[in-house]
């Protein structure tokens, strides 16, 4: 078979080891330098062509470290830490990304890479003599097959649009193309192909009851859930090229109505449900289970202990351990300050989500400054993993039961004009197991579009907080400028202590305490010994103005103290510093693969 002659011209070929998660998936070659006939003669050797694409979505360039951890960065949650550089992840992370940036690169051309695999698997399986010769079980096994490959390219396009928008459409083997050179394809394009390629992928693929295979392989409620997900996108607002402006999906209530019916056989098929613990659900992830309802969906295995194949989640951002203590980490990703205080103070989500501690060299906890808060749903110290190791093998959610919930819940508000009793109580779901024990502070649902509309806002932002999701859902809603505006204002508000924010104490005073990794986020927090003024309650601490005195025996600790006027707006320290609307929503194309593809433009002013 000819080389793949599309990632040479858009670059070096990013070869990788093929290995993945689950234990029954065995090494791969290469199938761009195999015979296409052979390599899909059997269901063996056409399953080992798609150990292949899944490949392509592990890893340092892809949900390993870039696409989930860097890409994301910022949105009203979370930011990289760090000063700025236009040529690292903290260019990204604050919308001042050059075209230069490093960082770019390989993700772009892995995604493709993906696509080249899943476009062999797409060609050639439909020809196999399986479907000729096979039994009806091998011919079942080659649909399937197929529908994972048809289901993996939907992805590797949906992050190349998320993360630039108009993109090369292929979709043929690059032996297959009239010419090499392809120019940008309008996205609405690829998203209605791709859209009906997972139309037809979810009639190939089973149900998790039928498939016999952990959350890391594709089943039929991940194509629904995927699709659900590209639909709003295509529905929603997507920065444009000519006009170079913000605007909404033509057709939008045909793909609100592929939302709402892809969401509802989810919700009614049985398979999946909300764990009934909110961090279990991720506990589960740090050791390559499924948690116990089956809230994740699909995840994007981790494995091998290098950067080809495992991932940094839990290394690069989660929970910081200092350098010398039993778990080295960077927690490289920080709370926005004010992201704390979205949450209400019996919210569950809350300590699991932001990591208001932090473990020191002699393995004590102890508190974090209120501008050096993490992302708590990954923890090294949930593994059983020590020392200085990077890789830690823990799976990234890339779509969980509550998400299916929750997207449901909006077709059904944009479809009917206002929210059914179904989408009321889909989202009740959610924010029930955020309060419980607590569902008297769980507040009122609202019933009009435009507040309904408006709480499946906010409640996104709880749920699903470090996820890598907030910045793309704000970007279809078009609220991404309006929210990294309201988040200024917010933490101009907190460093004057003024509005919501007049009664956050400036210091919290604590003691070093013993760290018990299997206690829970909320008790492991709960352990740290703060001092509580007489007459407070121990959950009002974060919510009652600083004591006159300092108490005996106690450390300081900055807490709203620690943010000011450079962590808002600085050129180094800025929140989004370098966000332009209608032109930053997107990023831009690495140089180089500009360079390499005469046909290929920068756009969106870079």
């Amino acid at each position: 078979m000819k080389i793949n002659k599309l990632i040479y011209i858009l670059g070096c070929l990013v070869i990788l080891s093929t290995s993945i998660s689950c234990s029954d998936f065995l090494d791969a070659e290469n199938i761009s330098s195999s015979n296409e006939s052979q390599q899909f003669d059997s269901t063996a050797d056409t399953f080992t062509a798609l150990i292949g694409v899944y490949n392509q979505i592990i890893g340092d360039d892809a949900y390993g470290q870039r696409l989930n951890l860097y890409f994301p960065q910022s949105a009203d949650d979370f930011k990289i830490s760090g000063d700025y550089n236009c040529n690292d992840r903290r260019g990204i992370s604050t919308y001042g990304s050059c075209t230069s940036n490093p960082d770019l690169n390989k993700p772009f051309l892995k995604l493709y890479s993906g696509i080249e695999r899943a476009n062999l698997c797409i060609k050639n399986i439909p020809l196999s003599p399986v479907y000729q010769t096979g039994s009806v079980a091998d011919k079942a096994l080659m649909d399937r097959y197929l529908g994972e490959a048809l289901t993996l390219r939907a992805q590797f396009y949906f992050d190349l649009i998320k993360n630039w928008g108009d993109v090369p459409m292929q979709m043929v083997p690059s032996s297959d193309l009239e010419t090499i050179y392809l120019a940008k394809t309008d996205r609405d394009v690829i998203y209605d192909k791709i859209i009906a390629d997972l139309a037809t992928a979810s009639a190939l693929v089973p149900w998790k009851s039928k498939s016999n295979t952990s959350n890391t392989r594709i089943t039929k409620a991940a194509v629904k859930g995927l699709r659900a997900r590209i639909a709003l996108a295509r529905a929603g607002y997507s920065l444009r090229r000519e006009p170079r402006v913000m605007a909404k999906g033509s057709n939008s209530q045909v793909y609100y109505k592929i939302a709402y019916d892809e969401c509802k056989d989810i919700i009614t098929s049985g398979e999946h449900a909300l764990n009934q613990s909110f961090e279990a659900v991720f506990r589960a992830l740090h050791d390559n289970s499924e948690d116990a309802a089956k809230e994740v969906i699909f995840a994007v295995g981790a494995f091998g202990g290098n950067a080809s194949t495992d991932s940094k989640i839990g290394y690069f951002n989660g929970m910081r351990h200092s350098d010398n203590s039993n778990w080295k980490s960077s927690g490289g990703i920080n709370a926005i300050a004010t992201y704390f205080y979205e949450f209400g103070k019996f919210d569950v989500r809350r300590d699991v989500t932001v990591a208001s501690m932090q473990i020191n060299d002699a393995n004590q906890a102890i508190l974090a400054t209120g501008a050096l808060c993490t992302d708590g749903k990954f923890r090294k110290s949930w593994t059983n993993i020590t020392g200085t190791a990077q890789n830690l093998a823990i799976d990234w959610p890339l779509l969980r039961y509550s998400d299916i919930l929750l997207m449901f819940a909006e077709a059904d508000n944009e479809l009917n004009g206002s929210p059914s009793q179904d989408a009321i109580n889909a989202v009740r779901l959610v924010r029930n197991r955020a309060y419980a024990g607590n569902l008297g502070q769980a507040g009122t649902i609202p019933t009009d579009k435009a507040g309904f509309f408006d709480y499946i806002v906010h409640e996104r932002l709880l749920e699903f907080g470090g996820e890598g999701l907030r910045k793309y859902d704000l970007i279809r809603w078009n609220l991404l400028a309006t929210k990294i505006a309201e988040t200024k204002q917010k933490l101009s508000n907190l460093l004057s202590g003024t509005g919501q924010y007049a009664n956050v104490p400036s210091i919290l005073y604590y003691k070093e305490s013993a760290y018990d990794k299997t206690k829970t986020a909320q008790a492991a927090l709960q352990a740290i010994d703060i001092y509580v003024p007489a007459g407070v309650n121990r959950s009002d601490v974060y919510y009652t103005p600083t004591p006159a005195s300092a108490p005996s025996g106690y450390k300081a600790i900055n807490w709203r103290a620690a943010v000011n006027a450079q962590y808002i707006s600085d050129p180094l320290k800025g929140y989004a510093q370098y966000f332009e609307a209608n032109r930053k929503e997107l990023l831009p194309i690495y140089n180089d693969i500009i360079q390499s593809n005469y046909n290929l433009t920068q756009d969106y002013g870079y």
